[in-house]
């Protein structure tokens, strides 16, 4: 294998490689939006149990009926 096939093949590998980086990189950015919003769901969701009815923090799971009675 000459010198310049040597150089084409890894000019090659190395545009494959910047790509699938660049891919990656999108990747990684969605999944931090997504972790975000749910952590900003996550926050809502404690903030409205911590408002919520204060007659329902005394009660037992236990005592409820369960939905299929």
């Amino acid at each position: 294998m000459s010198a310049d096939e040597r150089i084409t093949n890894l000019e090659i590998k190395l545009s494959f490689t910047e790509d699938l980086i660049e891919k990656l990189n999108q990747m990684v950015y969605k999944q931090q939006q997504q972790i975000e919003f749910l952590y900003r769901e996550i926050k809502s969701l404690k903030e409205i149990s911590n408002n919520g009815d204060s007659s329902v923090e005394g009660k037992n799971l236990r005592d409820e009926i369960p939905p299929h009675y």
